[in-house]
Order: C-alpha cells, then sequence, then structure tokens
C-alpha cells in the first residue's frame, strides 16, 4: 500500500481520504462515478502540490547556496522541479502502482508516462500539506531534492535549455523570453503540446512535448540552436527534438 511506503518516509495521514484523492487521476473519475462519490480528481491536490512545492524548493535554495545569484538559483529550482524530476521521484514511491485511472488508459506505459507520475506526486505533497502543514511537507520532500541537487551539480543530469535561454536573452537583450502554449491534442494518455517561445514579438523557437514543460525545453533547444549556441548544447534524453518545420523566424 502506498500509505505505508509514505509512513516508511515520516508520512501517516490522519485523513487517508485527502492521499486517495491524489491518487485519482480525472479519467477514473469519468468511468466510475458510482466508486467516487465524494471524492474528487487529483487535479486541485495537483494545484496546490505544485505551488507548495515551488516555495518549499525556493526557500531551501536560497538558504542553501548564499552566493549564488538569482539566474543560478532560477536555473537549479527548474531542475528540481521539472516534471522529469518529479517522476523519478514518484517511481522511488512507485506511486504509478497505485494511481487510480479509467481502463481504456490503464497500461504499464501510461502508467509509468512522466506527466501522470510528476502530477501525482505534486498531488500527494498537496494531500500531505492540507493534513499535516508546511514542516511535514519539508520533511518529507527535502531528501529528494537533496539528492538531486547533489545529481546536478555532478553535472549527471540532462540540460535545461529554458534555463540557459532566459540566461542567454536577458544577458543580450534585458527582457525575459515568454512561452506560449499553441496546442495540446490527443487523449489525456497520449496529450502533445505545442509551445512558441517569443522575445517581445519574436519567434525564437517552436517545440512539442508530453508535457507543457517537454515542449516548453524543446522550443528553448530549438532558439538557442537558432541563436548559435547549439555548440554548448548537450543531448537530453527526455527532451524531444523539435518538430518538422519548426524553424525561428522573426515576426512580420
Amino acid at each position: 500500500m502506498v500509505a505505508e511506503l509514505l509512513h516508511e518516509r515520516g508520512v501517516t495521514f490522519s485523513e487517508p481520504r485527502l492521499l486517495e484523492n491524489a491518487l485519482i487521476h480525472r479519467s477514473y473519475m469519468h468511468e466510475h462515478p458510482e466508486l467516487t462519490e465524494g471524492l474528487s480528481s487529483n487535479e486541485r491536490l495537483e494545484f496546490l502540490g505544485d505551488a507548495v512545492l515551488n516555495f518549499l524548493t525556493a526557500a531551501w535554495l536560497y538558504e542553501r547556496f548564499p552566493e549564488r545569484g538569482e539566474g543560478e538559483l532560477t536555473g537549479l529550482r527548474a531542475a528540481l522541479v521539472k516534471t522529469t524530476t518529479l517522476a523519478r521521484f514518484a517511481r522511488e514511491l512507485h506511486l504509478g502502482n497505485y494511481v487510480r485511472i479509467s481502463r481504456g488508459e490503464d497500461t504499464s506505459e501510461a502508467r509509468n508516462r512522466p506527466p501522470l507520475l510528476a502530477d501525482v506526486f505534486e498531488a500527494v505533497l498537496g494531500a500531505i500539506y492540507l493534513d499535516q502543514g508546511l514542516a511535514a511537507v519539508r520533511v518529507f520532500v527535502m531528501p529528494f531534492l537533496e539528492h538531486e541537487v547533489g545529481l546536478i551539480l555532478a553535472g549527471q543530469v540532462e540540460v535545461d535549455y529554458r534555463t540557459r535561454l532566459q540566461e542567454k536573452v536577458q544577458a543580450e537583450h534585458g527582457i525575459t523570453p515568454v512561452y506560449r502554449t499553441v496546442s495540446a491534442t490527443g487523449p489525456d494518455h497520449q496529450r502533445q503540446f505545442t509551445i512558441e517561445v517569443l522575445m517581445e514579438m519574436e519567434l525564437l523557437g517552436v517545440g512539442q512535448g508530453s508535457s507543457k514543460q517537454a515542449a516548453a525545453q524543446a522550443a528553448a533547444r530549438a532558439a538557442l540552436e537558432a541563436m548559435g549556441a547549439s555548440s554548448s548544447l548537450n543531448s537530453g534524453r527526455d527532451i524531444p527534438n523539435s518538430p518538422p518545420g519548426s524553424s525561428v523566424n522573426s515576426a512580420e
């Protein structure tokens, strides 16, 4: 049981229904309304958990690395809370085995998809926060963050193209690039996002991915390559290539 796995990490729910909600995908709600009366999908808890995680990560990095500037801290936070990182945290807890999804989507591949796992991990954080408060979430999540930041500093994780692009654009133009979702297609278990990154009104790059974060990373990578920064880029295992025809042009 997932409750036992969480208990081993110091979390015991006084309101087990919160944990139950954290493990319910919206597809399951739609398919089994008779079994989920009084419950809700994990989307609201995911929203809350995402906010809590970002705050705790930022506060911890601020204290942990007093010598680092805003740009470096932003890059570290982005690497710690991105979809693929949170999905690995979820796999350590075997959360994919316990999330309830619809029969049509219930495959081993679907249960192992990074967006689904990241969402469930954030939903669990939201549930812990509501059940026990911010301090309990901090105690629970800190070992994950400590381990991950060690890998980052050792250069054992994939490139964060989005942060690299932000640092480059800010240094050269004094502004922050903006990401815009162009489209989101496919069923819940096979979503495909297309995202553009712009500098004011100028299109820098376009990317696709199975999550908004992955698509944004692909768009940032395309932008960096178009700006002549490709020589400093490494291939990220989980970052998809830019889609065909995604050349960068200035907006008319």
